[in-house]
């Protein structure tokens, strides 16, 4: 198998990108890009440390994100594994990319930046939902914002609603294997829906 193992090489294979996806980058947030990111209640977000590269999906019931000012967003940490992946790669290593997504939408919009963690009180509290506080907040600092090409997920056909899922294992069934037993299981699914929603915060 041939790899390619220069930018030259790769380069020759796709020819010059269109002016249309050079000049969308923007290096704060635009009027339109706001609007856009603010609608997204939904991003993957992609982090890298020693270990090597982390992606980890980010969900709200509103928007994902909230802006401080024109170059700076915040993200709460709710509450998930406790795995720490994301966190820990940004500690050691500030850069970060976030893909927005808004359902229905074709399109996608990604952030490159740098970011930081917090545990400042106010910040923190500003965020409070029923009673409850995220550990910390990510502070992420823009280098640049760009739309994606719609192309993916009109292939994917990723918002068409249809409901593929029916024969996947369940996450209780992947931990029972990977444990032989051990952890996971029909308990682990039966009491995966009172466990969220009791935890959501």
């Amino acid at each position: 198998m041939n790899y390619l193992d220069t930018t030259e090489a790769l380069e020759a294979l796709y020819g010059t990108p269109a002016a249309a996806a050079l000049r969308k980058v923007a290096h704060q947030l635009t009027p339109e890009y706001r609007s856009w990111i603010m609608a997204s209640r939904f991003c993957v977000v992609s982090t890298v440390g020693p270990e090597g590269a982390d992606g980890s999906p980010r969900g709200d019931d509103g928007p994902v994100v909230r802006m401080l000012d024109d170059q700076t967003l915040a993200m709460p940490d709710w509450r998930g594994n406790n795995r720490l992946d994301t966190l820990r790669n940004i500690v050691r290593d500030p850069r970060i990319a976030l893909m927005f997504m808004v359902p229905g939408s074709a399109n996608a919009v990604r952030v490159n930046g740098a970011a930081r963690i917090t545990d400042d009180a106010d910040l923190r509290a500003s965020f409070e939902r029923d009673g409850r506080q995220p550990a910390t907040v990510i502070v992420i600092k823009i280098h640049e914002i760009y739309s994606q090409c719609a192309r993916a997920i009109i292939r994917a056909r990723l918002w068409s609603g249809e409901d593929e899922s029916g024969d996947l294992p369940t996450v209780g069934q992947i931990l029972a294997a990977m444990t032989e037993g051990e952890v996971g299981g029909k308990d682990y699914d039966d009491s995966w829906a009172d466990r969220a929603a009791r935890t959501m915060w």
